[in-house]
């Protein structure tokens, strides 16, 4: 039997699931999920391999209107996904309307690869409402498969996997049959720090936070992290750190009992506090912290 293998993306706007389902299909949190837009800012990919298949499914930021360069660049990965992708995942919703953004449903009308659109959450939606939008949806491409799904509640991912391995281009394995993502400890320890930013505080705070591990040493018995949380102003770094340190102990208590369950040994997270006014603008800092292309 001919081995099968290429790259499924996973695109949509933001908030309709795409980390959950591409962490569902995996069978591994790779990419952080919280109810905020936006939470996703990277390029990341979850690897499925099998012994005639591997399936790199990539999540990508959700499809916005940039209004700085920071977005610009996380709107970036979303079109190098749709340029290099053998088959697309183009995940939407139950609860947004179709049309939200029409200009990528012109160019997925015009990709050459095959198209597989998800409707996520039915599990909150009637089924007169999801027949529906399926009815829509294969009116708007008529040559893509449209499955009903819940990543949430892992209902219907076989029937996405069966779309997917069906239509893999014959080709050898991409990647290591044991590697499973493409990022490393240090991007991970990063990321669940900042999942817990996003999970702990509102407004604008999360947006206008970054995370750099500045030092990641692997011990015996533990690995020992030292991270830094940009904020933008003085009065946002008082946030961050809490009355008495109270919030920024909260914080890194959450991540660090993740990131001992995530690498499966203990961690000694230290967590610090900079400000850096012009890092979502410039391309140097952008560059430093793996969004600039």
């Amino acid at each position: 039997m001919a081995h099968r293998a290429g790259f499924v993306n996973i695109i949509g706007n933001p908030n309709v699931g795409k980390s959950t389902l591409m962490n569902a299909l995996v069978g591994e949190k790779l990419s952080i999920v919280t109810a905020k837009a936006q939470t996703t800012r990277h390029r990341i990919m979850g690897i499925v391999s099998g012994e005639d298949y591997q399936i790199v499914y990539s999540d990508t930021p959700g499809i916005l209107n940039p209004n700085y360069r920071l977005q610009e660049n996380m709107l970036g990965f979303v079109d190098t996904a749709i340029g290099d992708a053998d088959i697309i995942l183009y995940v939407t919703d139950t609860v947004e309307k179709g049309d939200k953004n029409e200009a990528y449903i012109q160019k997925l009308q015009q990709v050459d690869c095959p198209v597989v659109v998800v409707i996520n959450k039915i599990d909150i939606s009637t089924q007169e409402k999801v027949v529906e939008l399926m009815a829509w949806w294969k009116e708007m491409l008529p040559k893509a498969q449209v499955i009903p799904a819940s990543a949430q509640e892992k209902f219907n991912l076989e029937s996405i996997l069966e779309a997917v391995s069906s239509q893999l281009p014959e080709a050898p394995a991409w990647f290591d049959k044991d590697q499973f993502t493409d990022k490393n400890l240090r991007f991970f320890a990063s990321e669940i720090l900042r999942e817990k930013i996003f999970l702990n505080y509102s407004e604008e705070i999360p947006y206008s936070c970054q995370v750099e591990i500045e030092a990641f040493h692997e011990g015996e018995d533990r690995y020992e992290i030292s991270a830094v949380i940009y904020v933008m102003r003085d009065s946002q770094k008082g946030i961050i750190i809490g009355k008495g340190g109270k919030m920024l102990k909260k914080v890194g208590t959450e991540a660090r009992l993740e990131m001992e369950d995530f690498f499966q040994k203990k961690v000694f997270l230290s967590t610090f506090v900079k400000v850096d006014p012009d890092w979502r603008e410039s391309r140097k800092e952008l560059r430093r912290f793996g969004y600039e292309f």
